[in-house]
């Protein structure tokens, strides 16, 4: 994903699978939770976000551009893309605050400018385990001070998601996230952990450990189904909320989400108290 005349871009040509509103989860969670980060960074120009590897049509930049303008309306957004024919396709979308370019990992931005957000959704997949922490360090290093990178997973159609939010210092949580009415169980999220945490699904890892606590917690709030969906999440949420160091509350829970800190989760890592 380069700017013409510069060096190669850095990086894999991805599938391209997109959809329009594949990304909702994430870009809503971006916009709640880094939002006054943004609005802080505005500056004299605005902030920028970056939507890397946005794939063979346009629709996520679109949608983040309008996302993350309802949080601070002054953002910009550049959609990179490694593969040149995909962003002379996308130039037709550009307007004010939204702009495609050529590039990759190198997230080459006019000027030198660093972003306040990186967004990179269903990237990493096709590396190996091994090469996602130096993508996670390239990227970050980025990242303009305060700027997030937002990493992760997603179905095709988005209705389970589950990313790594990674700041400047390294990464901060893992936040879970599914359309509640299709939820058999909370470890149908399992297939759509990122890189960094889907080979590690096994027993004796963290997430594993998570996965299945809060399997047993839905099951305990079977009698909440009644309820509904969100009503059982809620109650399983809260369970595992007193062993795993859960960080956000039931204003994200009602919307299908559970954040969790990266510590806990980590490959190796400590789980929770429970465990």
């Amino acid at each position: 994903m380069g700017r013409r005349g510069a060096e190669r871009p850095v990086g894999a040509v991805t599938r391209g699978t997109t959809n329009p509103n594949r990304l909702r989860r994430m870009d809503r969670w971006i916009a709640a939770v880094h939002g006054p980060a943004l609005r802080r960074a505005a500056g004299p120009h605005g902030p920028v976000a970056v939507d890397l590897g946005y794939g063979a049509a346009p629709w996520t930049a679109v949608e983040l551009l309008e996302r993350l303008r309802t949080a601070c309306g002054s953002v910009s957004v550049t959609g990179i893309e490694i593969d040149p024919a995909r962003v002379e396709a996308a130039r037709p979308y550009e307007r004010p605050g939204l702009v495609f370019a050529h590039g990759g990992f190198e997230v080459p931005l006019p000027g030198g400018r660093r972003p306040a957000l990186i967004r990179a959704a269903n990237v990493l997949r096709q590396y190996d385990e091994g090469e996602v922490a130096p993508v996670w360090d390239r990227l970050r290093g980025r990242l303009a001070p305060g700027g997030l990178l937002v990493e992760g997973t997603c179905d095709e159609i988005g209705r389970r998601h589950v990313w790594v939010a990674i700041g400047p210092e390294g990464p901060r949580t893992v936040t879970f996230a599914t359309r509640l009415g299709s939820l058999g169980t909370p470890s149908d999220l399992a297939e759509r952990l990122p890189k960094a945490l889907i080979h590690r699904n096994v027993p004796g890892e963290p997430v594993h450990a998570f996965l299945l606590d809060l399997d047993r917690a839905w099951a305990a709030a079977s009698p909440y189904a009644a309820l509904g969906a969100r009503q059982r999440w809620m109650r399983s949420v809260k369970e595992v909320a007193a062993r795993w160091p859960v960080l956000d509350g039931p204003r994200r829970w009602r919307q299908g989400e559970v954040t969790v800190r990266w510590e806990a989760l980590a490959p190796g890592g400590g789980g929770g108290k429970g465990t």
